[in-house]
């Protein structure tokens, strides 16, 4: 299936119903008065993060979604039926936009998070609402009031503790296929990614991170050459980087120092944020360099980026340093949610 990240969708509440004129009309009661009752309320729109929902791809499809009418009022006194509410599931992570205005109505960050989106229609009054001491038999009754109906721009931001990012073919789907069971495309040339994929890394029984996955960035990613830029923002909410490098690239004169050097720059270039992340580099494919000039080679990989952060040395597909660098995001991850807890 196609991994769709953001899609536009119509929604459109209930009207209210409308609010009723009668009058008792029953034998031997010659005067009964007013007995017109209320409309009922109409339904309204709700979007609801669903934990089976993972894509937008549905609304390519199902663009309009609409909430129940309100039942219009009756004789005596019967109020009418409220209109049924629309819920409509979209993927944990959704930002929600009025399309019209740009304003940001929501983001349903977990599962099970509710945001209304078009509120239903309020109901009318009956004519009994308007009996007085002055007016016995009133004829009026009001209207119900429309439905909201809106365009929305839905954008997914996928939710991961940890981000890839890298040069195409720097093994980062070799990478999430040794450490969980997410099973990405893996080939011997680039851009065998073209959607972001998510992994569940069980560390033991108890813990677990979430790794995201992205195509490839290359030069000229911000002006909008290859697929990487559209899937950036998939990183926004990660609390950790893991910027890949292949330290000996097969078929290539660019060095990994020159490659790094692109994907920074393109990603400063891009913003939001990104940079301020921590970030550690990921030396990858060490099993193509002979063992005793590994730690000759790496260093030097580092002194010419300047790199004062994390660095380890691993080999996705033979799994060499793989699990040292598991522990090492989880220890890092465990300490960020002590720290936030402790400053809630």
């Amino acid at each position: 299936m196609k991994f769709i990240d953001e899609a536009e969708v119509r929604v459109e509440a209930g009207d209210g119903g409308n609010g009723a004129v009668s009058f008792r009309r029953e034998k031997y009661i010659p005067l009964g008065g007013p007995d017109g009752g209320d409309g009922g309320d109409g339904g309204s729109v709700y979007l609801v993060a669903a934990e089976n929902v993972n894509t937008l791809v549905d609304f390519r499809y199902h663009a309009v979604h609409r909430a129940g009418r309100g039942q219009n009022g009756m004789g005596r006194n019967c109020t009418g039926r409220k209109g049924e509410d629309c819920y409509v599931p979209v993927p944990p992570g959704t930002l929600v936009h009025d399309a019209d205005t740009g304003e940001k109505i929501g983001d349903l960050t977990r599962a099970g998070d509710v945001l209304l989106v078009a509120r239903g229609g309020f109901h009318g009054l009956g004519n009994t609402r308007y009996k007085s001491s002055t007016n016995r038999a009133p004829r009026q009754a009001s209207q119900g009031t429309p439905g909201e109906h809106r365009w929305l721009n839905l954008e997914l931001k996928l939710i991961a503790d940890v981000g890839l990012l890298g040069m195409p073919n720097a093994g980062k789907s070799s990478l999430i296929r040794a450490i969980s069971s997410a099973r990405p495309k893996v080939a011997d040339y680039p851009f065998t990614t073209l959607h972001p994929n998510l992994g569940v890394v069980r560390v033991d029984d108890l813990r677990s991170f979430v790794v995201a996955d992205i195509p490839g960035v290359i030069e000229g990613a911000a002006e909008g050459v290859g697929l990487g830029l559209q899937f950036l923002k998939h990183l926004s909410r990660t609390s950790l980087l893991l910027h890949m490098i292949d330290v000996k690239p097969y078929g290539s004169d660019e060095t990994p120092v020159v490659s790094a050097q692109k994907i920074i720059r393109e990603v400063e270039k891009w913003g939001h944020g990104l940079m301020q992340k921590d970030r550690w580099l990921v030396l990858n494919k060490i099993d193509r360099i002979e063992a005793s000039e590994r730690d000759v080679c790496c260093r030097s990989i580092v002194q010419d980026l300047g790199w004062s952060g994390p660095v380890f040395q691993i080999s996705a597909l033979q799994g060499d340093g793989v699990q040292k660098l598991v522990y090492a995001i989880m220890d890092f991850l465990e300490r960020q949610r002590q720290q936030a807890s402790e400053a809630e």
